[in-house]
């Protein structure tokens, strides 16, 4: 069974709450209860608008544009700034871990995540889950992305299974759904926010909750 990272086994909308609030201590002083939640809204908005782009500068550009902060970053910092603390933002659900360990017990795991090597791998060891999982593959450390198949295959490859033995849990309907079914894998579309589904791809299956998942191994 293999697994999407962001929004699947971790919860990045917690981890962009938690960034926000870094940036509230670092760059702001004194800012009215009633203003942070615009405030949280509008990060939100443009941290939306860059998913999947390695540089993070824009957000914050754009963002201090909108509420001048009292210490501004240098433009040539945000990067690294960016770098630094969001992977360390992110926590994990013990409920998730016990699932995967189950799981594990009955058939190899692995994760295949979008992204920038440096900060995957951060959040990957800071919530322990690099001890979980028998193979884990970031798109900038091997060169394709997903929904690209070959991201796919090269998961299949490492773990020495077969497409029609392998199930891929991810929450992008297009870019984990789409591409796990391009590589003739099975894909379950964990949505627990209950998306609706405008595409033309059609889930194997759905799931709204990680224990479902155990019902899938047998």
């Amino acid at each position: 069974m293999l697994f999407d990272l962001d929004d699947t086994l971790l919860d990045r909308n917690k981890a962009v709450d938690k960034m926000f609030l870094i940036i509230l201590e670092q760059c702001y002083e004194d800012v009215k209860h009633s203003a942070k939640s615009e405030m949280l809204q509008k990060f939100k908005e443009y941290d939306n608008k860059s998913y999947g782009y390695s540089d993070k500068t824009k957000v914050l550009e754009s963002f201090f544009d909108d509420f001048p902060p009292k210490h501004r970053l240098p433009r040539n910092y945000i990067q690294d700034f960016w770098n630094h603390n969001f992977p360390y933002c992110f926590s994990i659900n013990q409920n998730t871990i016990n699932i995967v360990n189950a799981i594990k017990m009955q058939v190899k795991v692995g994760i295949i995540t979008n992204g920038s090597t440096q900060r995957q791998k951060a959040k990957i060891i800071n919530t322990n889950l690099n001890s979980c999982f028998d193979t884990i593959i970031i798109s900038e450390e091997v060169g394709f992305s997903k929904p690209d198949k070959r991201i796919f295959a090269l998961a299949l490859n490492k773990l020495n299974v077969q497409p029609e033995d392998t199930i891929f849990v991810g929450d992008d309907i297009e870019k984990d759904i789409g591409g796990c079914q391009n590589a003739n894998i099975k894909g379950i579309w964990f949505n627990p926010h209950m998306i609706k589904n405008d595409t033309e791809v059609k889930p194997y299956a759905e799931i709204r909750s990680f224990d479902r998942l155990l019902s899938y191994i047998t």
